[in-house]
């Protein structure tokens, strides 16, 4: 929800472009991060590569890329959960049925709690 979240009020003007570019470069480090997990685990990626695709792409400071790459080694999956919940969470939103007010659908979403959004999609039945 956060990420969604936060996209949601960028998009409706909230803090201008300033918060817009914020935005965007903790988005693109969202990406990256899910990218350097599974890349890690699966396709073993170097702690070089790994560096250069934070600092270099993706605008991390060297201190912040080298934790993510610690991170990265210790846990499998978690650097991916930001991007894996924020496009469920977005995909539920896109589903928006015709004629339902954002807010109104929002409040939706939120009624049943903190589910896994897979079940989300069942309660709302979608």
């Amino acid at each position: 929800w956060a990420v969604y979240a936060e996209q949601a009020m960028v998009e409706r003007g909230f803090g201008g472009l300033p918060v817009r570019l914020q935005q965007l470069k903790m988005q693109l480090r969202m990406t990256l991060n899910a990218i350097i997990d599974q890349a890690v685990h699966c396709d073993g990626m170097t702690e070089a590569d790994a560096m250069d695709l934070m600092t270099r792409r993706g605008f991390q400071e060297e201190g912040e890329a080298a934790g993510k790459w610690r991170r990265a080694l210790l846990t499998s999956a978690q650097l991916s959960t930001y991007f894996v919940g924020y496009t469920e969470v977005a995909a539920i939103a896109a589903a928006r049925p015709t004629g339902t007010a954002v807010r109104d659908w929002h409040d939706a979403m939120l009624a049943h709690g903190s589910p896994p959004p897979r079940h989300v999609r069942t309660l709302l039945g979608i």
